[in-house]
């Protein structure tokens, strides 16, 4: 297509003004930190929404579609894989910055982008291959690694910096992570990350285990099902509601003034009932689901298929590894971009019988 025309329409120009309108507090596009290596600016997009573009383009966005959420290799259509969980946060992300007057279009760029790095059989895996490899590993890490060094065949994406910043700050310890302090370089925006990406996975994990027969609605706290509501969208609505309420500062709209940089936070009533759901899905499903047999085989799938690619680094395609490469980030990088029915086949090929029929959703040929 030719250039002249569209730049003299000032496409990008007008979307950057219309970014003037957001809170004095909001991340504004013209005003990116920038990418590690300079480029012409789009003509019909903002930096944030060229980043968004990128990161929904590339393969490993399109395999979250096969990972685990938290029930793993599902046979059923409607359980939640990574990539409709990436499609939530997106979501929630984008109403609470809509309501806060904040940038969305940052938000729902690091959103695409926060799981990127997940493994095979979700946090499961992540913790084997933490185990396995001597400099650890953290999905959020290897999330930023994807779109810095091995996407487009090695080249990365050159995203600006706040995109990359969300997707590293975006995980959260077990328990009130709400307590816990936030680096005060943190974009609103990434703030908002954190916690949509907490109010999604709760929720539909939540559905997942009613769908799965591991709970009814009346076994979770009752004091949250009475603060939060027993539905999905009641739930949903309440945490979303009590973000914004907390977080109104944030939006330059606030009537009184206030000291400082806001912050994005829920308020007591929404957070303690959150907090509680939350320690009761530990429990009663999170810890619960990692002690099956099935978990046990997923284990040994990626120990199996780490070891392998370790001793035959050569098997393992580009970009992950190439002559002169460390084996050892190469195999957990090719392990780590693997789906789980990809891992489940892998392995089978290379001992049969290891998945002990433990995934019979997963066709091994």
């Amino acid at each position: 297509m030719p250039s002249g025309p569209v730049e003299g329409l000032q496409v990008r120009q007008r979307l950057e003004a219309l970014e003037e309108n957001l809170s004095p507090y909001a991340s504004r596009s013209s005003q990116s930190l920038g990418r590690e290596l300079p480029e012409t600016p789009s003509p019909l997009r903002t930096e944030y929404q060229r980043d968004r573009d990128r990161i929904i383009h590339t393969n490993a966005f399109r395999r979250l579609k096969h990972k685990t959420q938290v029930f793993l290799a599902p046979s059923g259509d409607h359980y939640v894989t990574r990539l409709t969980h990436t499609l939530e946060v997106a979501q929630v992300g984008r109403t609470i910055a809509r309501a806060l007057n904040l940038n969305e279009d940052l938000v729902e760029a690091m959103s695409y982008g926060h799981d990127l790095g997940h493994t095979p059989f979700g946090h499961l895996g992540e913790e084997t291959l933490d185990q396995v490899y001597s400099e650890g590993f953290t999905h959020s890490a290897q999330s930023l690694r994807i779109v810095e060094k091995l996407s487009r065949e090695g080249q990365g994406l050159n995203l600006t910096w706040e995109v990359r910043q969300g997707i590293i700050s975006h995980s959260k310890p077990r328990g009130d992570f709400l307590d816990v302090k936030l680096d005060e370089s943190l974009t609103l925006e990434a703030q908002i990350l954190r916690l949509a990406d907490s109010v999604a996975y709760l929720n539909h994990d939540i559905a997942d285990a009613i769908r799965a027969g591991m709970l009814k609605v009346e076994d979770l706290p009752e004091k949250a099902n009475r603060t939060l509501g027993t539905t999905h969208s009641q739930r949903l609505d309440s945490l979303v509601t009590g973000i914004v309420q907390e977080s109104w500062p944030a939006s330059g709209l606030a009537d009184e003034a206030i000291d400082g940089k806001p912050v994005i936070g829920m308020d007591p009533e929404a957070r303690e009932a959150m907090m509680e759901l939350r320690d009761y899905m530990f429990q009663n499903v999170y810890l619960p689901l990692g002690n099956t047999n099935q978990s046990e085989v997923g284990r040994d799938v990626v120990k199996l298929l780490y070891h392998y690619f370790l001793e035959n680094a050569e098997e393992i395609p580009p970009p992950y590894f190439s002559p002169g490469a460390d084996p050892d980030r190469a195999a957990v990088d090719y392990v780590a971009g693997m789906t789980d029915h990809y891992a489940i086949r892998q392995a089978e090929k290379l001992q049969p019988g290891i998945t002990q029929g433990a995934f019979q959703s997963v066709p091994l040929e």
